[in-house]
């Protein structure tokens, strides 16, 4: 079996306060925290008893994982298993990188990173050295800012300092519209831009997830994406598995792009071929031909 999981365990605390989060600055206890590391742990172990399967892994936090040590050593152990094809999580690099060095070259091969920088969070040289200590350790990586306009300068200021190859995308602000002038912009430092700036309608049209693509949370609970809530089943009984098959979309809109990425309608699957996990390109961002506006998907809403 060829799958892919979305793994989203019970930690909801980060380390940073941004205002357009709702899990900013917020707090695990300590039994909190012990809980989402048994659940992580207890997802590695899985992973590595599916000798038979191809397995491809991202890990989508509420809060910050690799402030926390049993993320990163499930980063490495996961690299290290020949099922393996990529393992990668999105951070706010607000972390040491040493701990990567201990993947061996072969590891960091298949580790990749989804990192956001988040202005005023965090200095921007601390941040682009972060960066810079990625590609030194040869680790696949893409760098994103949430386009509100107080992030505009600091946008274009590190596009400008990131090597060619480092795709720099641009998340839409929730409840933002924006102008074609506003999304022009945008669109300039990152011309997939569009494809954020309105939600794709997704009603009942085919989607990987669900067939070939998974969420599963902290017990285990297996769905098709983490925005549809109907069950397929438990990942540790293996009752999931009679659930995958084609399926099409049931909600109106899909508006993330960890959602959207896998409508078989848009074409970002050969967009982001090799990298679909980190949301790297597959040819450098210098290559990638602006979008033209993609029109809001205007449907009445289905529900789940």
């Amino acid at each position: 079996m060829d799958l892919t999981i979305l793994y989203r365990g019970p930690l909801a605390s980060c380390d940073y306060d941004c205002p357009y989060c709702p899990f900013a600055k917020r707090r695990d206890s300590r039994e909190q925290l012990r809980a989402d590391r048994a659940a992580l742990e207890r997802f590695t172990a899985w992973v590595a008893e599916r000798t038979g399967d191809r397995i491809s892994v991202l890990f989508t936090p509420w809060g910050e994982g690799l402030v926390r040590s049993w993320y990163r050593r499930a980063m490495v152990e996961l690299a290290g298993l020949p099922q393996v094809r990529r393992v990668a999580i999105q951070t706010n690099l607000g972390g040491r990188t040493r701990w990567l060095a201990e993947a061996g070259a072969a590891g960091r091969e298949k580790i990749a990173l989804w990192c956001t920088y988040h202005p005023g969070q965090t200095p921007y040289e601390r941040f682009l050295g972060r960066c810079e200590e990625l590609g030194a350790l040869g680790i696949r990586y893409s760098v994103g800012v949430v386009g509100l306009d107080g992030h505009l300068v600091e946008a274009r200021r590190l596009r400008a300092a990131l090597p060619e190859e480092v795709y720099l995308w641009i998340n839409a602000a929730e409840g933002v519209t924006y102008t074609d002038e506003e999304a022009g912009r945008w669109t300039e430092i990152d011309p997939l831009f569009p494809y954020s700036r309105h939600p794709h309608r997704s009603a009942w049209l085919p989607c990987r997830t669900g067939e070939s693509v998974i969420s599963v949370d902290g017990e285990g609970t297996v769905r098709r994406c983490h925005f549809v809530r109907a069950e397929l089943g438990n990942l540790y009984d293996g009752s999931y598995r009679a659930a995958l098959r084609p399926r099409a979309c049931p909600r109106a809109v899909c508006d993330c792009h960890i959602g959207y990425v896998h409508l078989e309608t848009l074409p970002l699957y050969d967009v982001f071929a090799g990298g679909v996990l980190e949301r790297v390109p597959a040819v450098p961002p210098s290559r990638l031909l602006p979008l033209s506006p993609v029109p809001p998907a205007g449907v009445p809403a289905l529900g789940d």
